[in-house]
């Protein structure tokens, strides 16, 4: 169970992080709402998340450890 539950915030927290951040650099670069805003925040979206989903599906665990143990001090 717990690996899926991994799984799933991997993908939840990869989609939500991934469609804002690469939504607003893409209206950055583009200097605002323009005719080519959604296609370039698309493609823009996929390669972020072909990015970010393995970085947080790996390093989400080691992150979890490191923080309870500092807290547990």
């Amino acid at each position: 169970m717990e690996k899926k539950v991994h799984l799933i915030f991997s993908i939840v927290m990869s989609l939500f992080m991934v469609s804002i951040m690469s939504f607003v650099v893409t209206y950055l670069n583009l200097g605002g709402w323009t005719d080519q805003i959604i296609e370039k925040w698309l493609s823009s979206f996929v390669i972020a998340w072909i990015v970010a989903f393995p970085i947080i599906f790996i390093f989400s665990p080691i992150f979890k450890k490191a923080i309870m143990k500092s807290l547990s001090k």
